[in-house]
């Protein structure tokens, strides 16, 4: 069996290593220049998305399906999570990003006492809040899904998260909205899906990771530390360091990076002294207090103790030793950054927690033709990261990226609907990438020469 710790420290440690070189991506997006000639995308008959040739796309789950528990998909489908459950099947774990003010009107006749009793919170009409996360088990050889179902429910806006090497996924509220006479308790919290999921689960929040305004997360296989991306203008990067690798809820630390020697630095690139491409910056880690954060202001109390600034932290994604993220609307022209961040190793004895680290940025979108508001991150089993970009114009123009580990950015995918493509997520074994189409709700699964795409 391959497992998920496997793939992370293997195919994608190797494919993060090749991108850990420290080239000066910066030429290649300041000149826009995606080479012409090498796999280039075939317009699809369905007008979903376009692919290079040799790539094909099945759909394996959409809006209103009726599932196995009898509810029917969500919309809104963002970020996701592969885990192995066995040689042949895996289950991917399936944010639904649902504000307050969506009313579940399609819980009205299919929900049942028990389900409301395993919602984290209900409405005062007595109906659970409709976001929350669908689990969905498909057979990778018969390419057949086995089993869809709601996983957890009465959440809000379950934006992204991350999978964990003990075989769950980690699904994150970007939403701080607070008890009221509408709602029964506070929201912005993270919570763990467990992979075995066939029905609904009761959604324990992670307290002691922080109540803000979520969006990312990943986890360090070798020391079990969970890094969180914050999707604010004005965000921070955390980390919560467990007392318990494998038991989230038996209580940690959450701490905010700081660039040491240089407090309250700023990596938005909005204002000098500016954030250079491709250096090293020396960082240390320090520890926040009151985490519930009851003000909302856990980012301004943070920045105030000397935490650096980042534009919107979205995606994230951990190899061996090292992770990238993107920074959805960070650098100067404000188009998007992903940064890199490599934990100081650990002793021989496996057993000290770093407190330092190294924070480098890897890109800097300077033209939208090339790059434009990256948002989830997968690694291929080439080597090239995959970037979703997740930006709404006049004109439909969302795209699914390729960086080489020479810098090089390509089109891998073109989206034809006015969304976003979201979750991107691959299979053990690399053969298969999942991807969603935020709304309506579409989950695809991508199957192609991969260890041939932009030779």
């Amino acid at each position: 069996m391959f497992t998920r710790r496997q793939f992370n420290q293997g195919l994608v440690a190797a494919a993060l290593s090749g991108l850990a070189t420290h080239l000066n991506a910066s030429a290649v997006f300041k000149d826009s220049a995606i080479p012409a000639g090498k796999n280039p995308l075939l317009p699809d008959a369905n007008e979903i998305l376009d692919l290079p040739a040799g790539f094909s796309y099945q759909v394996i789950s959409k809006l209103d399906d009726k599932m196995n528990d009898g509810l029917r998909v969500p919309d809104r489908a963002d970020g996701m999570g592969c885990i192995p459950l066995d040689d042949k099947r895996v289950v991917l774990v399936r944010n639904h990003e649902i504000p307050l003010s969506k009313t579940p009107q399609a819980l009205q006749d299919t929900m049942q006492p028990s389900r409301v009793l395993k919602a984290y919170d209900t409405y005062n009409t007595g109906l659970p809040l409709a976001g929350g996360t669908s689990s969905i088990v498909y057979n990778l050889e018969t390419r057949q899904v086995e089993h869809q179902c709601m996983s957890i429910l009465g959440t809000i806006r379950n934006c992204s998260g991350g999978v964990t090497p003990w075989g769950s996924w980690l699904t994150c509220e970007e939403s701080v909205a607070t008890a009221s006479d509408r709602i029964a308790k506070d929201h912005g919290y993270v919570f763990e899906v467990p992979a075995k999921a066939r029905e609904l689960v009761e959604p324990i929040p992670i307290k002691e990771m922080g109540r803000f305004n979520h969006e990312a997360a990943c986890v360090d296989p070798k020391t079990g530390i969970v890094y969180l991306t914050e999707d604010r203008q004005d965000s921070l990067f955390y980390r919560y360091v467990p007392n318990k690798p494998n038991d989230l809820l038996a209580g940690g630390k959450l701490q905010a990076l700081m660039v040491t020697g240089q407090p309250k630095f700023d990596t938005r690139n909005t204002q000098a002294p500016f954030m250079e491409e491709s250096i090293d910056y020396a960082c240390e880690w320090i520890d926040l207090d009151n985490v519930d954060s009851p003000e909302d202001d856990l980012r301004h109390r943070g920045y105030n103790k000397g935490a650096a600034l980042f534009a919107r932290g979205e995606g994230i994604h951990f190899g061996d030793n090292d992770m990238y993220f993107c920074c959805t609307s960070g650098g100067k022209k404000a188009l998007g950054q992903i940064m890199r961040y490599v934990p100081t190793p650990l002793n021989d004895d496996q057993e000290s927690i770093a407190q330092t680290g190294t924070l480098s940025l890897f890109v800097e979108s300077h033209n939208k033709a090339t790059f434009n508001f990256g948002d989830n991150i997968a690694v291929a089993p080439n080597g090239h990261l995959m970037v979703c970009e997740d930006q709404y114009s006049a004109i439909v123009n969302n795209h699914l990226r390729g960086v080489t580990p020479k810098g090089e950015v390509y089109d891998f995918a073109k989206v034809h609907w006015q969304t976003e493509p979201a979750g991107a997520c691959f299979s053990p074994n690399g053969d298969t990438l999942f991807v969603n189409l935020y709304s309506p709700t579409l989950t695809l699964a991508i199957t192609g020469p991969w260890q041939n795409l932009y030779d």
